[in-house]
């Protein structure tokens, strides 16, 4: 057995390569990405499978109020041989006839209502479709800045393991020249240990991060592009929560769902109700039928061509109460699907006054963020002069030096929030697009 590479491993050995080797394969933008999804994405493969299904439904509804029309054959031969005749005789009869018949509804409320069902069965599977689209945009986006934040955070936890080192080394040499203490030294490699353990993590959350961005899009070299700086971040437009919540009760695809699930409701009260209503179809046929008889001694021939027209009313009297029972049935089930209705309104309005609020609070922290950073530095450079002066020591540098990287992870990471956070806004209200992901692709560098 090979122990280097037992075989439960080398299953994911493929994978692991394609991560590995993304490294040096060309970046893809935000974009580019987005549409290798389209075409992957098992989640959204199958709204639009469902989407083609359901309007292939809603045309067998239209087949309702349209003629049908059939045509049937059929051949007969009898052998008849009597022995009572004198002399006896052997006939053979033999009968073909055709029929065509045809049938258009005149009046059938029942059937006009499920084809009105079957029109709003493909607006819901239209709304449903938008739906698995802006969700495909918004998982994307989180995965692609997911990457970045993953990578910008290894990238930081790197530069803070060489400032570290550098310190590390500079509190060995003021020890060896009496200048510092041991303790400089043995806080500065406690550190520089904490510095290595976060870089192993942040890596590993880097791999982690880059499997789901490969999985979404189905793209084994997926390496999304790095944000161009400096980056300029946009207010939310319209800045009225209010009008974002107005937008959503009208444009959000779930609600619209509902919406449709409560007038189906309403045609299903309709299509019951109809059964207290007679129906009325108009009905043709024509038959032609050929008739042929043989003897011993004569031939004899016949035919015949017969053409209806009927107009068939069907008056129902009574069916036990069914009837009844089906429009209370149907009734409660409408009450249903408007309460669904009202109570998704109420959480839908929720969800975008708190998508709203999270933008501008993201906006906020970005900006707080980057005074923190400058401030930060300006603190780093104060301690750094001052542990050379024998003011400071080196557990101030050390601490300045955490601060200001954690500072800039959390501020590239604020910053990918709000870009996600616009999206989900524009999710929660209806209104996202792919020109909303294209804004986003335009922030990325070329």
């Amino acid at each position: 057995m090979n122990r280097l590479f037992p075989p439960t491993r080398l299953r994911f050995l493929p994978l692991v390569l394609a991560i590995g080797w993304g490294a040096g394969a060309q970046a893809q933008s935000l974009l580019d990405l987005y549409q290798s999804a389209r075409g992957y994405d098992a989640t959204y493969q199958s709204a639009k499978a469902q989407f083609d299904a359901t309007l292939a439904k809603a045309d067998q509804a239209k087949a309702l109020l349209l003629p049908k029309a059939s045509l049937g054959l059929s051949s007969s031969r009898t052998n008849l041989e009597s022995s009572s005749s004198s002399p006896p005789t052997d006939r053979v009869y033999g009968t073909q006839t055709a029929t065509l018949s045809a049938s258009q509804p005149l009046y059938r409320p029942a059937d006009w209502a499920a084809y009105q069902q079957g029109i709003k069965g493909g607006e819901a599977a239209g709304a449903a479709l938008k739906a698995a689209e802006q969700d495909l945009i918004v998982r994307l986006s989180q995965a692609y800045f997911d990457v970045l934040a993953s990578s910008d955070s290894l990238q930081f936890v790197k530069a803070q393991k060489t400032a570290v080192q550098e310190q590390l080394a500079s509190a060995k040499r003021n020890f060896e020249v009496g200048t510092a203490t041991i303790t400089d030294t043995r806080e500065a490699q406690a550190r520089f240990d904490l510095v290595l353990a976060q870089e192993i993590a942040a890596d590993n959350d880097l791999r982690v991060k880059s499997l789901a961005l490969v999985q979404l899009a189905g793209l084994p070299s997926a390496q999304p592009k790095s944000v161009a700086a400096p980056l300029a971040l946009m207010d939310v437009t319209p800045n009225d929560v209010n009008t974002w919540v107005a937008q959503s009760q009208l444009e959000n695809p779930a609600l619209q769902q509902l919406q449709v699930n409560l007038d189906v409701a309403k045609l299903e009260t309709s299509k019951a109700q109809a059964g207290h209503f007679p129906t009325l179809d108009l009905i043709g046929s024509y038959q032609a039928t050929s008739n042929n008889g043989t003897s011993l001694s004569a031939t004899n021939n016949s035919g015949s061509n017969v053409t209806s027209l009927n107009l068939s009313l069907t008056i129902p009297v009574f069916a036990g109460f069914s009837t009844q029972n089906r429009v209370r049935e149907t009734v409660a089930l409408e009450a249903k699907a408007r309460t669904d209705l009202e109570g998704s309104q109420r959480s839908v309005a929720q969800a975008t006054r708190a998508a709203f609020y999270g933008v501008q609070s993201g906006l906020g922290q970005v900006k707080a963020l980057e005074a923190a950073e400058v401030s930060s530095q300006s603190a780093l450079d104060a301690n750094k002069l001052g542990y050379q002066v024998g003011v400071r020591i080196n557990i101030d540098v050390l601490n300045s030096q955490s601060q200001l990287f954690d500072t800039k992870a959390k501020l590239a990471k604020a910053r990918y929030d709000v870009l996600v956070g616009g999206l989900k806004l524009r999710q929660a209200s209806g209104s996202l697009k792919v020109e909303d992901l294209e804004q986003v692709n335009a922030l990325l560098a070329k």
